[in-house]
Order: C-alpha cells, then structure tokens, then sequence
C-alpha cells in the first residue's frame, strides 16, 4: 500500500510538472523537430539544385565548344538566373565571358564578370573577375575604371596578379615609373612557382628594370 502511496504522490507531481511546463515543452520539440525538418529540406534542395544546375552547364560547355555564342547566352542565362547561388553560377560567369570574349564582344564579356564580381560566392571568382574585366577595360582604354577594380588592399592571395595587370594599366596610359613600380611589387607578392612571373619579368625587363 506505501508503494501505492508513493507513486500516486510521483504522478501527482508529475502532473503538476506537465500542467506548468507542458506547452513549453510541446513548443520548444515542435521548433526542434521543425528545425530539423527545415534543415534537411534545404540540403535536399541545395543538391536538386546542384543537379539541374550541371546540365546546363554541361549544355554550356558543348556550346563554348562549338563556338555557338547564341546556345551560350542561353545557357548562361538560365545558371545565372534559375542556379546563381550554386558553384556553376561563378563558374559559368567566366566560361561564358571567354566565349563572348573571343567571339569579339567585349560589352558582352564584362556582363557576366561584373555578375561574378557582385555575387560570386568564393573569392576566387570574384578575383579572377576582376583581374579579367579589367583585362577587358584595358583593351576599351578605359584605364582608370580598369586600375579601380585592382584595390592591392583587399587583394589577398591575388596580390601579385592585381599588381601585374595594374602594371598593364599603368603602362597604356605611359606612365612608365608607377607601371615599373607595380610589376616590381607583382614579383614580390608572386609564389616562386607562380608561372606569372616569367612574364612579369618580361614586361619589367623591357622597363628597364631589374627584379627585386
């Protein structure tokens, strides 16, 4: 009968916890298990997203392969609208500023550069877009625009590739000392293994300069 006595005192108390706490509880597993639901769904719609995504850029490949600028523009609108936010969107800004590229049109190269640049999101990308297009505003003249896209503050490990195409810029507008001065700083900054620097050396060299 104690026995009896005592897990009738254990319930009771047991419902006086449930009766103060209950819906708190019932709240705070509900979030977890929403959480967790959320969670999972969005990994499987980061992987669906990924999947189509690399059939259109396969599409877009074939289609820089064969030179079809018009197959590329549709390909690389479709990433960059429908999968902007996967890795082929950054990879597709610059296959498909190439193909424009080397068709010859320089306006329609630097729109998926400045794409990349804006909303790449590996810094990576983002760099090589901007040592790109201002590779592109070199060969439209457009110098200065060029040279601002090259911060050296913010260039991290792209230090040296940013101050040899400011070197470039620096040179087409003949000003020949401050161009010296940013392919010396791109030795500097360049890995020793980097195959830049043989070029970079080149273009000091025919300055007049000598490595530091």
């Amino acid at each position: 009968m104690a026995y009896d006595l005592e897990e009738q005192e254990q319930l009771a108390t047991l419902k006086a916890f449930w009766n103060q706490y209950g819906n708190f509880i019932l709240t705070v597993v509900t979030i977890v298990l929403l959480a967790i639901a959320g969670w999972r769904g969005w990994g499987w719609y980061q992987a669906r997203q990924s999947a189509q995504a690399s059939v259109v850029y396969e599409q877009l490949r074939d289609a820089v392969g064969k030179r079809d600028v018009a197959k590329v523009k549709d390909a690389a609108g479709t990433i960059f609208e429908q999968y902007g936010g996967t890795a082929y969107g950054q990879m597709a800004a610059l296959m498909a500023s190439k193909a424009y590229f080397d068709a010859g049109d320089l306006k329609a190269a630097k729109a998926p550069l400045q794409w990349a640049i804006d909303k790449a999101p590996d810094d990576e990308f983002r760099h090589l877009a901007r040592i790109r297009l201002a590779g592109i505003l070199l060969d439209e003249k457009a110098y200065d625009e060029g040279l601002k896209l090259l911060p050296m503050d913010s260039a991290g490990p792209y230090a040296g590739a940013y101050a040899d195409r400011r070197g470039d810029l620096l040179l087409a507008q003949d000003k020949r000392e401050e161009a010296r001065a940013a392919y010396k700083q791109s030795l500097e900054k360049l890995d020793e293994r980097s195959p830049l620097r043989r070029l970079v050396q080149l273009k000091l060299d025919a300055l007049g300069g000598a490595s530091s």
